[in-house]
């Protein structure tokens, strides 16, 4: 267990993270398009390239480091429909290295080296902490969901900086969403994500992410950070941190579950 300290205040939401000067939009207002402004919004978290990343996710409980995981994450759109598919190699801990977690379509497997087993998994699953297996695989959100404009608001984002913003409405369109329904803010001006607040079916908030640290990677200003806060303890905080991006030739045969066990790290 490690002792270094998370600055919650930062990221809680009763400390001021939270939405201000709501205004719906009226109707005299012309609402832009929400599914293009979701599918601009991908656009700034996802290159359109094949590429490779590394997903360093660390958790922290009321302000304290527990826990930590690396991974490095290859991914690439499907030849058909646009989605993405990923493959992620454990690195860190020791205990896990060389495990693999695989994301095509609706099929999502792990696979550990020492057993030679691949096990179903669902995208829902805690992967560590607040962050699920759906959390670290990359998506399109306009691929899975139904986006409406739901408001125009200003609101602080995760550098605590007040942005004009569309809320869109996001609704789960197909089986592969992770999430029933998602509260999406993206700057008004750019499309960047800002914040999300991701819920279960009954409606119940399950967490709340904050994208920031935005820097240029791979052609675009994109979020190289996401704060993740559980929907109810607001003290349990992932982050997410993507580091060392790079276009890479990856082939569509990485992407089955029969080659996790021929994979071959770089």
């Amino acid at each position: 267990m490690k002792s270094n300290h998370f600055n919650r205040r930062q990221f809680s939401v009763r400390a001021g993270l939270a939405l201000s000067g709501v205004a719906t939009l009226s109707s005299a207002q012309a609402a832009p398009d929400a599914q293009a402004v979701l599918a601009a919004s991908d656009a700034i978290r996802n290159p359109g390239q094949p590429f490779r990343v590394t997903v360093t996710l660390t958790e922290f409980e009321k302000g304290v480091q527990i826990e930590t995981s690396t991974l490095t994450s290859y991914s690439r759109t499907l030849d058909s429909g646009g989605q993405f598919s990923s493959l992620l190699r454990f690195v860190q801990p020791a205990r896990d290295a060389g495990k693999l977690m695989l994301k095509n379509g609706n099929d999502m497997w792990f696979f550990d080296p020492a057993t030679k087993a691949s096990v179903r998994l669902s995208p829902q699953q805690r992967l560590l902490g607040q962050a699920s297996n759906g959390d670290v695989v990359t998506v399109n959100f306009a691929k899975d969901y139904q986006a409406t404009v739901a408001a125009e608001e200003s609101v602080q984002d995760g550098e605590r900086k007040t942005r004009k913003a569309y809320k869109l409405a996001l609704t789960a369109a197909t089986p592969d969403a992770t999430y029933a329904t998602i509260d999406l803010w993206v700057d008004a001006d750019s499309h960047a994500p800002l914040k999300a607040r991701f819920n279960a079916e009954s409606g119940r908030l399950l967490k709340t992410a904050y994208y920031r640290r935005f820097q240029q990677q791979l052609g675009a200003e994109r979020p190289t950070e996401t704060v993740i806060i559980d929907g109810v303890n607001t003290g349990s905080v992932t982050l997410v941190r993507m580091t060392e991006y790079a276009a890479r030739n990856i082939p569509a045969t990485w992407f089955t579950r029969d080659y996790m066990a021929r994979f071959q790290p770089e």
